[in-house]
C-alpha cells in the first residue's frame, strides 16, 4: 500500500476514535472523504494536494463535538472555530509537516465559508461536503439547483451532482406528468 494511503488510513482510524459512539458523523466523514478523493483524482490534483485534501476531508467536521460541548450547537461557524485545535493536535501527533497542518487547519476553519473559494483543494472539499449534505439533510430540488448554480465549479463535481440528484428529479417529474406515482 502506498505510504500516503497508510497515513490517511491511520488518520481515519484516529478520527473514528475521536467520534466513537457517533455513527452518523463517522459515516459522514467517510463519504465526504471518498467524494473528495474521487473528485480530486478526476480533476488531476497532484499527489501532495490530494493528500492534503483527503486529510482535510477526514477531519473537516472535527469541530462538531467541541462546538456542541462549548455552545450547545453544531452550527457551521462554531465547527470552523472549534475544529482547528483538535485537528492540529492529531496531525502533530502523527508528525504531519507544519505547512500541511497549517493548510488542513485553514481549510477546516473555512469549510462552511463559501465566498472567495480560491484553490482546488478548497473547492473540492466544499463540493464533496455538499454532495453528502444534500442527501443527509434531505435538501429540496430547489436547494440542489441553488447549490449547482452557486457552489459547484469542478467538472467532476457537477457531473456527480447531476448523476446523483438531477436525474432523479427528471424521472420523478416525467412520471408526474404522465400521472404516475414517483418511486
Amino acid at each position: 500500500m502506498e505510504e500516503t494511503q497508510k497515513i490517511i488510513d491511520a488518520l481515519t482510524l484516529r478520527i473514528i476514535d475521536f467520534d466513537k459512539g457517533d455513527p452518523m458523523r463517522i459515516q459522514h466523514l467517510l463519504k465526504v472523504n471518498r467524494f473528495a478523493q474521487l473528485i480530486g483524482r478526476a480533476e488531476g490534483l497532484d499527489a501532495h494536494t490530494l493528500f492534503v485534501l483527503e486529510s482535510t476531508a477526514v477531519l473537516h467536521d472535527i469541530g462538531i463535538h467541541p462546538a456542541e460541548a462549548k455552545y450547545g450547537s453544531s452550527n457551521g461557524k462554531y465547527q470552523e472555530q472549534e475544529g482547528p485545535a483538535p485537528a492540529r493536535a492529531i496531525l502533530e501527533s502523527m508528525h504531519y509537516d507544519e505547512a500541511d497542518i497549517e493548510r488542513i487547519c485553514w481549510l477546516i476553519a473555512h469549510h462552511h465559508t463559501y465566498k472567495h473559494i480560491d484553490a482546488p483543494d478548497y473547492q473540492i472539499l466544499v463540493e464533496a461536503d455538499f454532495l453528502v449534505n444534500l442527501y443527509e439533510d434531505h435538501i429540496s430540488e430547489h436547494g440542489i439547483e441553488a447549490a449547482r448554480k452557486n457552489i459547484f465549479k469542478t467538472q467532476t463535481g457537477l457531473k456527480l451532482l447531476k448523476m446523483i440528484y438531477e436525474e432523479k428529479y427528471e424521472v420523478k417529474n416525467e412520471n408526474h406528468i404522465k400521472g404516475e406515482q414517483p418511486c
